[in-house]
């Protein structure tokens, strides 16, 4: 679904996951430094929207998600997973109620396969799930940011800014007050700095939420049962995970950044075997060239890496 901010002057698009909106609108570094001082916005218009109604929706998203849920206050964020029966993650979703609708937002493409699971689970709660992607779009405003949520659907309230529901026919009109855009490349950048997964790109078919951190914002470690706790319990109580996602900061005098998929190993062994992979990766306003990866558990901390042929410095996001 291409947005109509594409029409905004020196609009990008972005590729890949990201087709559809912009990635950048000429200056990535003036964009991020936007955001970063509380102006501005980015255009999510890409993600997949879905709402859930009736009078049984959190308690039965409750018994299904790894988040508590039950009594989530009306316009209170949160985000949860769908685990897979053996604790790998399937689905990553942003949430906000307010009071009569649960609203969420999840990575583009994955709203039908997610819709799919969620039906297949009603039996006789009261509950009604609905694709909202063609009439809401999704936007962000930055920490700090004063522009006004008045026709908002629903505003996730986040300690680095808000995530806006807004009719997807309005769209221009209503971000027209919000300031200078900004493309999801240096969405992407401050993404990467505040260490925050990502599905598909922190992910894969074998991750378990506490690779990434995401025990931390996405599970509750004391509700009941849903699909996959055991794995979480387990791992959790008497284990440690596989691999850990950690961040790197890259050598700054390398022209390219290592891709998605770009293999990690000891700086000291560049011919060894890997250590595990590059996830994102993005040159940051302050900071240069950063990126997230996810390598092996035993890694030590403080060994220099390499990411393909970039050097790497790590900086512990979950523990060893």
């Amino acid at each position: 679904m291409k947005s109509p901010l594409l029409s905004l002057p020196g609009a990008v698009p972005a590729e890949g996951t990201d087709e559809g909106v912009a990635a950048h609108y000429g200056d990535i570094f003036r964009e991020q430094r936007n955001l970063a001082r509380g102006t501005g916005f980015v255009d999510l218009s890409h993600r997949g929207v879905l709402t859930v109604t009736g009078d049984d929706r959190l308690s039965w998203l409750h018994l299904l998600l790894t988040q508590h849920v039950s009594a989530l206050a009306p316009h209170q964020a949160t985000e949860a997973l769908v685990l897979s029966p053996n604790g790998h993650v399937e689905h990553a979703l942003y949430l906000v109620d307010d009071g009569a609708t649960t609203w969420v937002h999840v990575e583009p493409g994955t709203q039908q396969a997610l819709i799919a699971y969620l039906e297949s689970m009603k039996f006789f709660y009261r509950v009604e799930v609905a694709d909202a992607t063609a009439g809401y779009a999704v936007v962000h405003l930055p920490a700090g940011s004063t522009a006004s949520t008045e026709g908002a659907a629903a505003v996730r309230e986040l300690p680095w800014g808000r995530d806006l529901f807004l009719p997807r026919a309005e769209l221009a009109a209503l971000t027209a007050g919000y300031g200078p855009a900004a493309g999801v490349w240096a969405y992407e950048a401050l993404r990467i700095e505040g260490h925050r997964p990502r599905l598909g790109f922190e992910t894969d078919h074998r991750t378990i939420p506490h690779e990434v951190d995401w025990l931390s914002t996405a599970v509750h470690l004391n509700k009941g049962c849903y699909r996959g706790q055991e794995t979480v319990a387990r791992v959790h109580n008497l284990g440690r995970p596989p691999r850990r996602l950690v961040f790197l900061h890259l050598d700054g005098t390398e022209e390219v950044l290592p891709p998605h998929g770009t293999e990690v190993h000891l700086a000291s062994d560049p011919q060894g075997r890997s250590l595990g992979i590059v996830t994102s990766s993005a040159r940051h306003h302050e900071l240069g060239p950063i990126a997230l990866a996810v390598v092996k558990r035993n890694v030590p901390v403080d060994a220099p890496l390499l990411a393909g042929t970039v050097a790497a410095g790590q900086e512990v996001v979950v523990p060893q």
